[in-house]
């Protein structure tokens, strides 16, 4: 027998890697259409978490006082890239929507360097200090920038991972009750 009427289909390999193969493409078409940015979150559609911070001014802010009314809660740093970059969106849309209850806050940060960056880039909205991060934890923040969208009621309406655009913001707020 010449060396290619030996050569023929070795039906162990051809199981052995259909067996591999079929899988993942199964797993990596089930995928499609997912956003790989999208964090699950089990706060979301519920209470949102009470919390008492002090602003950059000194002033305490209680969450319990926030309802009644609309309030974004974007935890940011001054060392996160994607924080500046969404600053100006947030602050636009803070201008826009004074029905609404913006709060920045601060995320393993010191309140001196976001002072002098909020001097130079401006803000329109209060500024609040987690100094020992627990706000963070009870969010449940992963990292920055995050924002919390939640409604009167006091319910988290959405979770955005990631920097915000104009266009984003319109439809978050009006989900969460803004005009």
């Amino acid at each position: 027998m010449s060396a290619n009427a030996r050569r023929g289909v070795n039906w162990t390999v051809l199981a052995v890697g259909l067996a591999v193969t079929v899988p993942l493409i199964a797993l990596f078409a089930a995928s499609f259409g997912n956003d790989p940015r999208a964090v699950p979150n089990g706060l979301v559609g519920g209470p949102s978490p009470a919390f008492r911070l002090v602003d950059l001014d000194g002033a305490s802010v209680d969450s319990d006082a926030l309802r009644g009314k609309p309030v974004v809660l974007n935890f940011w740093s001054t060392w996160c890239g994607p924080c500046k970059q969404e600053h100006g969106a947030l602050q636009e849309a803070a201008r826009q929507h004074p029905e609404v209850a913006f709060y920045g806050v601060l995320y393993n940060d010191e309140p001196e360097k976001a002072r002098r960056y909020l001097d130079v880039a401006g803000t329109s909205y209060k500024h609040l200090v987690d100094d020992d991060g627990r706000a963070a934890i009870d969010f449940g923040v992963a990292g920055v920038p995050e924002t919390y969208f939640i409604d009167a009621k006091g319910t988290i309406v959405h979770k955005q991972v990631g920097p915000l655009d104009g266009r984003s913001l319109e439809v978050l707020l009006a989900r969460a009750g803004g005009r």
